[in-house]
């Protein structure tokens, strides 16, 4: 394979040089040509496959294989500019399978970043560090942004845009590693939090987080993270961190240095700490719920044993709010555990090594050393071989030493043995200086309800943490440095339905993103639906994308005309989507809607955004053939349906169903929405139909309210209201097309 001096950069936009001279591609077209045959490594492509690659099915143009030759000839042109016009080519050559681009695979950027990447690790591995961080330096410096930008929607292009990144994501945390062993630890901590975002489930992001604050002298803060993500876990995949991240963990709880590295202090302590958004901002609109914890607290400290139950959808903050009341316990002289399950669970759910109360007590100790006088024998066994009556018993003296603050977040996945020996405490405890604070998502889930039984005898407080309001929201953007605006604020609440983190992370997006036509979905929330509709059956999965087409609203008719579904078996699946916590019912208000079933805040969006733009247009068909079938549906409903549907509705059929929704509105005396109509009707039909639009004019005129009008409906020219349809551009959605 000749060398002719050629540079291609798919780490970021397309990019060619010849020496230092960069080429004019062109158009993005051609562009996206030339990137469709340097991913394929000197590999032919037929002039069919690029067609499919370059064009979707519905939009592709009539003329696409001449396009392809004329792209591929500006290409030689431009990459071989001395070649003479009768010379055959030697770079971009035609194959009896197809084009291929043939050139060095070292003349991509992409393949000159993983072979760097590789002898990076390599030099990791052998000790040789200075080395390591001299060459992924290097190869970080190759990225000019998203991989593949020109192509990163076409699916041909999906699988390399993944490993890309994906290597790009394990060369950041190369260079983490590599600050680590060089003591670097703040800089560490600032581009580990920025591997966490971009990957907010790689647990080895989250380790690498989790060993440069250790080494920053902050083990509390790795503690928290490690919480943090266990959480998410839990809530969003249904698993417990890994092996190696809970051993990373374990290590952190008793600062065994030979798992760690070393703290070295740097400058101020705490300088430069860049803590996330939520971290940052009060906690609003729950001072009623921090009052009450608070008392008892004090109760606690005084002697008297207190329970607490925080009830609340997931992102309600309860995670939030017992981090609150651990710092506030803290400051008081409590000493802090979390109670957790051992996340090695067997299939009877039984936990794997310590016991629970094993667990709690070495939490317990490293915080609280037993008085010398008590009576321990330094030699007695150690908690794993002791009998649970024995533990317990230990765990009362630890009680009765100092006050104990002990949480229990996700009280709903809490394995038998942790729920057993709350019981047992909840029964026996009495008047120890203990405050037990549980956080549940579904508190009727059956396992847990024996010990909710339980607390309720002991008049356990319990908080149910609701959505914020309006108010709370205005609170959060001022805090946040932003314009106190009621407007938006509302917006934001009605966006979020007032979820605490559906809000924050809403906030992490640039204004002009959070509400409107340039709304964005925050990535952790799509990455939460996305991960949320695989644990879901086929069914249900099915159910929720109809009606995400259909509206906000679920209706309950339409959605179980379209499975072919009773109504039980229609409610069976939106029950199961309930619990997923996608949809949500709304209890019917005083003077508001009846009670309804609905998606929760931007979850919708979320959903629809799984959707290529054509298996949305024909749900938008089917929706509107099922609605046509269905008595008492207003022709408006059918209308806005086929407008949606885009070009898999003949223009015909679009023009009659606006024109029938017009007159349905007259007959309402809904003049503004029927003119409205009228003239898409007379839209849709220009070109085509000039009956159908004669109609809707004629319909239109005498539903404007303009009195100088009249003589010019009597010559039949159009109204003022009318004469915008004549300006307006046909759109591409309303060519006739066939079912």
């Amino acid at each position: 394979m000749l060398d002719h001096g050629l540079r291609f950069g798919l780490l970021g936009p397309l990019e060619a040089w010849q020496g230092a001279k960069a080429l004019d591609l062109g158009p993005p077209k051609r562009r996206v040509l030339l990137a469709r045959l340097l991913i394929e490594a000197g590999r032919p492509v037929s002039v069919e496959q690029l067609c499919r690659d370059l064009w979707p099915a519905d939009r592709r143009p009539s003329g696409a294989v001449s396009s392809v030759h004329a792209h591929i000839s500006r290409l030689r042109t431009v990459l071989e500019p001395g070649r003479a016009r009768n010379e055959p080519a030697t770079l971009l050559v035609r194959r009896p399978a197809g084009y291929a681009l043939e050139v060095p695979s070292d003349s991509l950027d992409s393949v000159v970043f993983e072979a760097s990447l590789n002898r990076a690790r390599e030099m990791l591995n052998s000790g040789r560090t200075a080395n390591a961080r001299q060459e992924i330096d290097r190869a970080l410096k190759l990225w000019r942004g998203p991989a593949l930008c020109d192509a990163a929607d076409l699916a041909f292009a999906a699988p390399d845009i993944a490993r890309l990144q994906a290597g790009r994501q394990l060369a950041e945390e190369l260079r983490v590693t590599l600050l680590l062993e060089g003591g670097e630890a703040q800089a560490a901590v600032g581009l580990a939090e920025g591997l966490i975002v971009s990957a907010p489930l790689r647990e080895a992001s989250w380790a690498l987080l989790m060993r440069a604050l250790y080494a920053t002298g902050r083990s509390a803060e790795a503690l928290q993270q490690y919480e943090r993500f266990r959480i998410a876990l839990a809530e969003d995949l249904g698993v417990d961190p890994g092996p190696a991240l809970r051993d990373l963990h374990l290590a952190i709880l008793r600062h065994d240095s030979a798992e760690l590295p070393t703290a070295r202090p740097q400058g101020t302590a705490g300088a430069g700490c860049a803590e996330g958004k939520d971290s940052q901002l009060p906690l609003v609109g729950r001072s009623w719920e921090l009052a009450r914890l608070g008392a008892l607290l004090t109760a606690a400290a005084g002697g008297r044993v207190c329970w607490a139950v925080l009830s609340g959808e997931a992102g309600s903050g309860k995670t939030r709010l017992l981090e609150e009341t651990a710092a506030r316990a803290a400051e008081q002289g409590f000493a802090v555990a979390r109670l957790r399950c051992c996340p090695a669970v067997d299939n009877s759910r039984k936990c794997a090594g310590l016991g629970p109360a094993a667990r709690l007590l070495t939490e317990l100790r490293s915080q609280t050393p037993l008085p010398q006088d008590s009576g321990e024998c330094p030699a007695e066994p150690g908690p794993q071989d002791r009998s649970e009556d024995t533990l317990l018993a230990e765990l009362v003296r630890q009680f009765a030493a100092r006050p104990v603050l002990c949480m229990v977040d996700d009280l709903d996945g809490t394995c038998p043995a942790c729920l057993r020996l709350l019981h047992r405490l909840a029964i026996l405890l009495r008047q120890e200086k203990l405050a037990v604070l549980c956080a549940v998502s579904a508190p009727d889930e059956p396992e847990t309800g024996r010990l909710l039984a339980e607390l309720a005898r002991q008049r356990a407080a319990r908080l149910h943490l609701a959505p914020l309001d309006v108010q709370d929201v205005a609170q959060l953007l001022t805090a946040a440095g932003e314009a106190d605006s009621i407007v938006e604020a509302t917006a934001l609440h009605r966006r979020s339905d007032g979820n605490p983190f559906l809000l924050l992370e809403l906030l992490e997006l640039p204004p002009a993103q959070r509400m409107g036509p340039t709304a964005q979905i925050p990535a952790a929330v799509q990455s939460v639906v996305l991960t949320r509709l695989e644990a879901l059956p086929d069914q249900v999965r099915t159910m929720l994308v109809h009606a995400a087409v259909n509206g906000e609203v679920l209706d309950i008719e339409v959605l179980a005309h379209l499975q072919h579904l009773s109504r039980e078996e229609l409610l069976a699946l939106i029950d199961n989507a309930c619990q997923a916590r996608i949809l949500l019912w709304q209890d019917a208000q005083p003077d508001g809607p009846a009670g309804r079933y609905r998606f929760h805040g931007m979850l919708r969006d979320a959903v629809l955004a799984t959707l290529t733009p054509a298996a949305r247009q024909l749900l938008h068909a089917n929706l509107a053939t099922t609605l046509d079938t269905l008595p008492g549906r207003h022709p408006a409903l059918t209308a806005t349906h086929l407008l949606q549907a885009g070009p898999v509705v003949p223009a015909e059929e679009l023009a009659r169903a606006l024109l029938r929704a017009g007159q349905r509105c007259a007959r309402d005396r809904q003049d503004d929405a029927a003119i409205g109509r009228f003239e898409q009707a007379a839209e849709a039909a220009r070109a085509e139909h000039p009956a159908i639009h004669r109609e809707a004019i004629r319909a239109a005129q005498p539903l404007t309210p303009d009195p100088h009008n009249r003589r010019a409906r009597a010559v039949g020219t159009p109204t003022p209201a009318l004469a915008v349809v004549h300006r307006l551009p046909r759109p591409g959605g309303l060519r006739p097309a066939t079912r």
